[in-house]
């Protein structure tokens, strides 16, 4: 699976923990992603995955929730795109 990333940012606050946003899109989908993320203490990722400008086939953002849950490679490559971006607020 080919994955581009359009944009990623990344926010740490000590009442907030982090919270990122990863905007990417798949080679051979129709539709854009976004990857919103959350961790207190950036060991633990809580994530919810969205279309980015459209809605879309709800069975194929299925497939790619699916995707990420066995993943850890692709779904680590996502959260280290905005943790790259990382800025302490």
């Amino acid at each position: 699976m080919k994955v581009k990333i359009l944009e990623a940012k990344m926010t740490y606050t000590k009442a907030d923990g982090y919270v990122g946003q990863v905007q990417f899109e798949i080679d051979g989908s129709p539709n854009q992603y976004e990857m919103t993320l959350h961790s207190r203490k950036a060991t633990e990722w809580g994530y919810g995955l969205f279309f980015l400008n459209e809605s879309g086939d709800e069975d194929q953002l299925l497939a790619l929730e699916d995707e990420l849950e066995e993943d850890d490679e692709l779904f680590d490559f996502l959260v280290q795109a905005a943790q790259d971006k990382l800025v302490r607020l």
